[in-house]
């Protein structure tokens, strides 16, 4: 991944792939020796026998995850796929890294990297420590950090001029819309409720993937015919590129979590199992995070339909691009207008899950 990122070689590109080459190996290398420490204590990298082992010793020792040991594990862990899933205060690299590496890497490392971190921790958390007697705990640091998440990534996200690092912190606040969802499941293990359970987080996975990745195609057809990043130079493209800026304002108002797009129903699933989980206060920081990135998705809309155009003509578009962006856009809408089709395919996901699904 940092070879795409520097791929462009020149020096933004070069920079971007060096950051998230030295960044990404202190990452892995915090998350390795976490695993080190739990694999030291355990004798197992078994996920069912992790479980049962810290069980069975925390219950004979009396102390968190049978050993404190083990507790440092799981928190290099957690710290480790903190930088895969960009959230706070492992975000550093994100805005960097997003502006300077070409877009299409961009789209992937938004997508593709975070979805992946998020069911990981997912998985890891609740497969492997789920038995500690702790999830209450684990459930409130999770929660801090997916209020920060969401606070610095929305108020650093309205002072910006170039739209990939606009959307490098829009990511960053949907880690924290995610981890308020995981910190939800936590609180709310077993419980055997779709709002209160992991395909909450599942639905708002894949709902945030399809989203995102039309707003990065859409940006992808416009900058590669402008030739600029900057969000001034999407002024007009109603007009100038009408298709292209149709599909970006419906993936960023879908971003926004306005209805009837997949975004709203994720927010509205996430939400409910921080309400159903006894955690108000976050699904109210959510709600108000939600309000203020009004102002810079919006922003973008206005410029693009608006403001007037830098110059004139129509700008030619990418058949191909278009097909596909059209192919994540109808994603969008499909899921916004029919959740309970995705839903069905996540609750099936779950079962793979046994101690998420309350097996």
């Amino acid at each position: 991944v940092a070879a795409l990122a520097a791929i462009m070689r020149d020096e933004r590109s070069s920079e971007a792939g060096l950051k998230f080459l030295v960044l990404s190996g202190i990452s892995s290398a915090v998350l390795l020796y976490g695993m080190v420490f739990v694999y030291g204590y355990t004798g197992t990298t078994d996920v069912d026998g992790i479980l049962r082992e810290i069980g069975r010793i925390g219950a004979a020792e009396g102390q968190p995850f049978g050993s404190y040991a083990v507790l440092f594990g799981v928190v290099a862990m957690v710290a480790g796929f903190g930088f895969k899933m960009a959230v706070v205060p492992f975000h550093m690299w994100v805005p960097d890294v997003y502006e300077g590496a070409p877009t299409p890497v961009t789209a992937y490392l938004s997508v593709a990297s975070k979805a992946a971190g998020f069911a990981v921790v997912m998985r890891v958390l609740y497969s492997a420590f789920g038995s500690a007697g702790l999830t209450q705990e684990w459930s409130g640091m999770l929660a801090v950090m997916a209020a920060a998440s969401m606070l610095l990534g929305n108020l650093l996200a309205l002072w910006q001029r170039n739209i990939k690092r606009m959307l490098a912190y829009s990511t960053v606040a949907h880690a924290g819309y995610i981890l308020g969802g995981l910190a939800a499941v936590m609180a709310n293990a077993g419980s055997g409720s779709p709002l209160a359970g992991p395909e909450s987080v599942l639905f708002y996975l894949v709902a945030y993937a399809a989203t995102n990745l039309a707003a990065f195609l859409a940006v992808i057809a416009i900058t590669n015919r402008t030739g600029s990043d900057l969000i001034g130079s999407f002024a007009g493209m109603g007009r100038r590129a009408p298709v292209p800026a149709l599909f970006l304002a419906l993936g960023l108002v879908s971003l926004l979590g306005m209805p009837p797009t997949a975004g709203f129903m994720a927010k509205v699933f996430v939400f409910s199992a921080a309400v159903n989980s006894g955690l108000l206060w976050l699904a109210v920081v959510g709600a108000v995070n939600t309000a203020i990135s009004a102002f810079y998705y919006l922003r973008v809309i206005r410029v693009m339909y608006l403001d007037e155009p830098e110059a004139e003509g129509r700008l030619s578009a990418d058949p191909v691009l278009t097909a596909v962006t059209g192919v994540a856009v109808i994603g969008v809408g499909v899921f916004g207008f029919g959740p309970w089709l995705l839903m069905r395919l996540v609750e099936q996901a779950v079962r793979v899950l046994p101690s998420l699904a309350g097996a």
